[in-house]
């Protein structure tokens, strides 16, 4: 499989899908997240493929969220079928008949984390930086973080980061059961 925002490769049943926009901090358009819509469903029929790595181009981030220029011209039904596109890229991963593992480098913000959210393990690189800042444009997180962060973390932590914006890094992501494990950056991959 090829592709223009994605680069794809299996080696010994893992199949490692990067998200390849370093430029632009592999933030989420429509045509990323129809590739990766595309890139899965090849996933799932291929029985080659045994495990899969999700995860960015770059050491700055794994996903910083949503493409906001991108986002910026959609009216209201554009959006949401933006939106329902994010939705089903998730319920894509969830029910992948195969371990999903997010390699988080860098920001994983907005729409960013709730695709590692999506995976079954989220390893994270020590500079690996966690968030659901959409409060701060005035908006909710639009591909169902707030169920499953509450899901993970508990009803309280995940209304807080949702609430505030903050973002935590590795080690608190870890502490609060966001990260499995934390790992130093060269031996992430």
């Amino acid at each position: 499989m090829t592709f223009e925002n994605l680069l794809y490769e299996v080696a010994d049943g893992v199949a490692t899908v990067t998200i390849n926009r370093p430029k632009a901090l592999n933030a989420l358009n429509e045509a990323t997240l129809k590739e990766l819509l595309c890139c899965f469903a090849g996933i799932a029929e291929d029985e080659a493929v045994k495990v899969v790595i999700l995860t960015g181009a770059g050491d700055k981030a794994f996903v910083a969220g949503a493409d906001i220029a991108a986002m910026q011209p959609l009216d209201a039904t554009a959006a949401r079928s933006f939106a329902l596109l994010g939705h089903r890229l998730g319920r894509v991963i969830e029910s992948l008949p195969k371990p999903v593992i997010a390699a988080v480098n860098g920001y994983a913000l907005g729409g960013g984390c709730e695709l590692a959210l999506c995976c079954d393990i989220r390893l994270a690189s020590e500079n690996a930086r966690f968030g659901q800042p959409e409060v701060n444009l005035g908006v909710i997180p639009g591909f169902g973080g707030t169920q499953r962060l509450a899901r993970l973390v508990g009803k309280g932590l995940a209304s807080e980061l949702i609430f505030t914006g903050d973002m935590i890094d590795a080690v608190e992501a870890h502490r609060i059961g966001l990260a499995n494990k934390v790992l130093p950056a060269d031996e992430l991959l």
